[in-house]
């Protein structure tokens, strides 16, 4: 009993000591991107003194003789702002991650930041091109997509962004929801120049099969507010997980379409078009229409059944609007998800013309 009361108390205090840091950080770990060879790269940290009383920075320890910090000397006002600057040599190729831990009057424990980015002989910069507006920054697109995802995927898309303002931002992916995560190189953007953030999703986090769609909003800072014009959507799609014998896919349903695509034509001086494909089921068993989603709004989807019987056909009707289509940027689609082996996701492309 005496034993587990004092490792009991030696982690109440453990907790107490590392509560007790009263420094608070802008961001923790900062990304320099690409850094040329044997070209230090300097960046600083943003800090705030939380605690009620002054406090005085004894020591800033790193994690190897590469990196070099400034800190001030001079006690710091209850609630006032500092800066710590860390300067990384360069010296050695690839990728580097190094630790500080900053140590005050306030604390026993340190507060622990990061600093990291990749070593290269020369940057390489992104050679596509950025049609995109997005908040403060140009983009290489809008909408990111994560196709064909199977449970327990953890794929990962790159967005290409560069800093269209005339001041130093720090790029930061707002609205995240669980199963997102974003990850910013580097961390901080002069005015014309370009990074990456990657977004990964974690599929476990995706509760039903089919479309998923989010909203994430692109900021310049920490905290910044969240508006239309820096929005960007994120779609997966979860595929459905099919454990057959040979013999049980012979007597699986099998969808045939009458096309692979609406084609509706030119608008014209008409409001709205609409077009019909027809699904049959060539199959020896019930072909189920497990999800009918759409990937833009701008269009209406009607089907008259979602269970075909085999030899039966369904028929699914798609209605274009035109005032509504303006504000779409993708390409209007329409997914189903099937428990046809074969096609267990089918996207139906909607074409239109002015």
């Amino acid at each position: 009993m005496r034993k587990t009361f004092i490792t009991i108390a030696a982690l109440c205090l453990a907790w107490l000591s590392a509560s007790a840091q009263q420094i608070s950080a802008t961001q923790t770990s900062i990304d320099c991107g690409q850094v040329v060879f044997n070209h230090p790269v300097t960046v600083d940290y943003q800090l705030r003194n939380t605690a009620d009383k002054p406090l005085v920075i004894t020591k800033v320890l790193t994690s190897c003789g590469c990196a070099a910090v400034d800190y001030p000397k001079q006690p710091i006002a209850a609630g006032g702002n500092f800066t710590i600057s860390a300067t990384y040599d360069a010296r050695q190729m690839g990728h580097f991650d190094k630790l500080l831990g900053v140590y005050g009057t306030t604390s026993n424990e340190p507060l622990m930041l990061s600093l990291k980015g990749v070593v290269v002989d020369a940057i390489e910069d992104f050679s596509g091109k950025y049609p995109f507006t997005v908040g403060d920054f140009l983009t290489d697109m809008a909408d990111v997509e994560f196709d064909d995802v199977n449970r327990g995927d953890m794929p990962a898309v790159k967005l290409h962004v560069m800093n269209n303002s005339e001041e130093t931002l720090s790029p930061v992916v707002l609205h995240l929801p669980s199963y997102l995560r974003a990850t910013v190189s580097p961390a901080r953007l002069a005015p014309r120049h370009a990074g990456t953030i990657t977004l990964t999703l974690d599929s476990r986090g995706l509760r039903d099969f089919g479309l998923t769609q989010t909203n994430v909003f692109l900021g310049s800072k920490m905290g910044d507010k969240v508006a239309p014009d820096k929005e960007i959507t994120v779609s997966a799609v979860l595929l459905p997980g099919f454990n057959m014998t040979e013999q049980q896919r012979q007597k699986a349903p099998h969808m045939q379409l009458s096309a692979q695509e609406f084609d509706l034509g030119s608008f014209a001086n008409k409001k709205k078009l609409k077009g019909q494909i027809e699904i049959k089921n060539s199959g020896r068993s019930t072909l189920e229409i497990r999800a009918l989603q759409l990937f833009t709004g701008g269009i209406e989807v009607e089907l008259n059944k979602r269970s075909i019987q085999p030899g039966e056909t369904a028929k699914l009707k798609v209605t274009a609007i035109k005032d509504q289509l303006k504000s779409v940027r993708a390409v209007p689609r329409v997914l189903m998800i099937t428990n046809d082996p074969d096609n267990s996701k089918v996207v139906l492309k909607v074409k239109t013309s002015k």
